[in-house]
């Protein structure tokens, strides 16, 4: 197949181009070319932004496109007016933000329910926070409907692994691997499922092959597990000889002036759009690999760099931990 790859170059979406690499497929990508790239040669590169200019697409004919990195409506529609009916079978990376919160564990795709129109900003330039995020993404999901078929919606949880731009689950992994006494929030009614960048990519590629429609969660393991167990997995896999995981309740750490430096951690309640059934998934061909895996390609990837600045540092948590024992 010929598939065009919007973004590409940047985690899920590179992920994405080095699986359909893999299998045999020619691949484009198109991004605004600022992004270090390690794509194969056999990849082309096309340079656009959907704000501005996408005519590098124009004449060209793809059998199937992702789209990694739609954060607005206007940026579906931006990609379908580009494409002009050319792009073959759609698929639309989401997130299981889109939802709007049960009241229950174990959604589906066809018991949960995406976020209301209304609650997502109509501005084209409104900002991206925490509460508009999946307002926004429902609406992309909206607009694909709308402009695009054969259409395909993956919903992926938590994204971890080795090229993680966000650098939520690098922070468990470098500090774990760092070893010494690690602060552990523990909120045992928190749910958390995550997927491996590159398990989410041969499972969107599979759909692709296979010709697959509709909305998959993407979001293991199946059963969720709760915080402090994916970070207890997380040692497993790098932490040295002598780490000691220093759990502490949730609402003294809310209290703290660390509270925000714990990332992947949701805070005290249950979020249950972070426990949903994959089983759709699963059944169609979604491969989950052991989270030790994906520690060890992060650490790996990571390489020793220097510790960002957002990240907790160990001054802050020895601090903290002095002040609490004392």
């Amino acid at each position: 197949m010929k598939i065009l790859i919007a973004g590409g170059t940047s985690f899920v979406g590179r992920a994405i181009a080095h699986a359909a690499v893999a299998q045999g497929h020619d691949v484009t990508v198109i991004n605004r070319g600022r992004t270090p790239s390690d794509l194969p040669d056999t990849v082309e590169r096309l340079v656009g932004d959907r704000s501005g200019d996408l005519s590098a697409l124009e004449g060209r004919h793809f059998d199937a496109t992702v789209d990694s990195i739609a954060y607005r409506p206007q940026d579906v529609s931006a990609l379908a007016a580009a494409l002009g009916g050319r792009g073959g079978h759609h698929l639309q990376i989401s997130s299981v933000s889109a939802y709007a919160s049960p009241a229950f564990t174990g959604g589906t795709e066809e018991t949960m329910s995406l976020h209301a129109p209304d609650t997502a900003p109509t501005a084209p330039d409104a900002p991206i926070t925490g509460e508009t995020y999946g307002p926004l993404k429902a609406a992309c999901e909206r607009r694909a409907e709308e402009l695009f078929s054969p259409l395909t919606i993956v919903r992926p949880t938590f994204v971890v692994g080795s090229h993680d731009a966000t650098l939520r689950y690098p922070y468990w992994v470098e500090r774990l691997a760092a070893g010494g006494r690690v602060i552990v929030p523990t909120t045992p009614a928190v749910a958390v499922q995550w997927i491996d960048a590159r398990d989410l990519a041969e499972f969107c590629v599979l759909l692709l092959e296979r010709g697959t429609t509709g909305a998959f969660h993407t979001a293991g393991p199946n059963a969720s597990t709760h915080f402090h167990e994916l970070v207890r997995a997380t040692a497993d896999a790098v932490a040295p000889a002598g780490t000691e995981l220093v759990e502490v309740d949730a609402e003294s750490i809310l209290a703290s002036s660390i509270k925000d430096k714990f990332p992947l951690w949701t805070g005290r309640d249950n979020e249950t759009d972070l426990a949903v059934d994959s089983a759709k998934a699963i059944a169609a061909g979604l491969r989950l690999r052991p989270l030790g895996e994906s520690a060890t390609d992060t650490h790996t990837w990571w390489a020793g760099r220097e510790w960002p600045g957002h990240w907790l540092s160990r001054d802050e948590e020895a601090a903290f931990l002095a002040a609490r024992e004392n």
